[in-house]
């Protein structure tokens, strides 16, 4: 049994503003390392539970936040946000199972740990097929396409909520509790790594049992809808062949999740370009 653990970082334990998710600031070595701990505990569950492989991707930043050497050997890591599906490098039709650990809210959300959608300078919101979602629905959709459920969620009670409202049951793990965009009441990660390893092991005995979420998946053609924060984020995206605008939301569709994923964050891409 193969599971994936997509990683990404404002959603880990401790975690509470920009600072400690930055490179270059003096936070962010401490809760690289944290961020570490929280993945190893999901790898220990994963193990316990019943996995014989066990994959994860980095999909903070610019991929390079988890300390390698300091990771579970028995995993292997899916490193730099370069690679064609960036957060959820390594999904494939060989995997069954996805864990999300320290996922976010979507941008807009009250009561979220630095929410937000891919870029909190750029994305103001994302709809696929008309569904408004945040990155654990867009990584949600590109798992399902290759028939792969998520299996948990990891972060504070907004997130884990949203992703729950969509996914439906999967195993949630609230690892602070969240009272504004940079403010939390935070678990000791001595308690929350217990819970995650508790977490991912019922989540694949879960999988083993044949009672995991169903994948999520979407209907194709897929059409991808991104509200940018300003006029000319939306002109620079405008360049992408296919689009089409209302005011800052620009769409294109694409015939399936994959080639969604794709035109995503290439539409992100250029309308971040100064």
């Amino acid at each position: 049994m193969k599971i994936l653990i997509a990683a990404d970082m404002e959603g880990i334990t401790g975690v509470v503003n920009w600072d400690q998710v930055t490179p270059g600031h003096y936070e962010y070595p401490r809760f690289r390392k944290l961020m570490t701990q929280d993945v190893n505990a999901a790898i220990a569950g994963a193990f316990e539970g019943g996995a014989n492989e066990v994959v994860v991707a980095d999909g903070h930043w610019n991929g390079t936040n988890i300390l390698v050497e300091e990771l579970d050997p028995r995993a292997r890591l899916n490193s730099s946000t370069s690679a064609p599906f960036s957060m959820m490098q390594g999904i494939g039709e060989d995997v069954d199972g996805v864990m999300f650990i320290g996922y976010h809210a979507r941008q807009g959300s009250q009561n979220a740990v630095l929410d937000h959608t891919w870029s909190s300078k750029c994305v103001a919101n994302l709809w696929l097929n008309d569904v408004l979602v945040g990155e654990y629905g867009l990584n949600a959709a590109l798992a399902g396409y290759f028939g792969v459920p998520v299996l948990l969620v990891s972060g504070d009670q907004t997130a884990c909520a949203q992703t729950a409202e969509l996914l439906g049951s999967v195993v949630t793990v609230v690892v602070k509790q969240a009272t504004g965009r940079t403010s939390a009441e935070c678990l000791s990660p001595q308690i929350t790594q217990k819970m995650l390893t508790d977490g991912a092991r019922r989540a694949v005995h879960a999988l083993k049992r044949g009672n995991a979420p169903e994948p999520f998946v979407l209907d194709a053609p897929i059409l991808v809808t991104v509200d940018f924060m300003t006029s000319d984020m939306a002109d620079r995206a405008m360049r992408l062949p296919g689009t089409a605008r209302d005011e800052n939301r620009v769409s294109v569709e694409a015939p399936d999740m994959a080639a969604a994923y794709s035109a995503f964050r290439a539409l992100v891409g250029m309308a971040s370009l100064a």
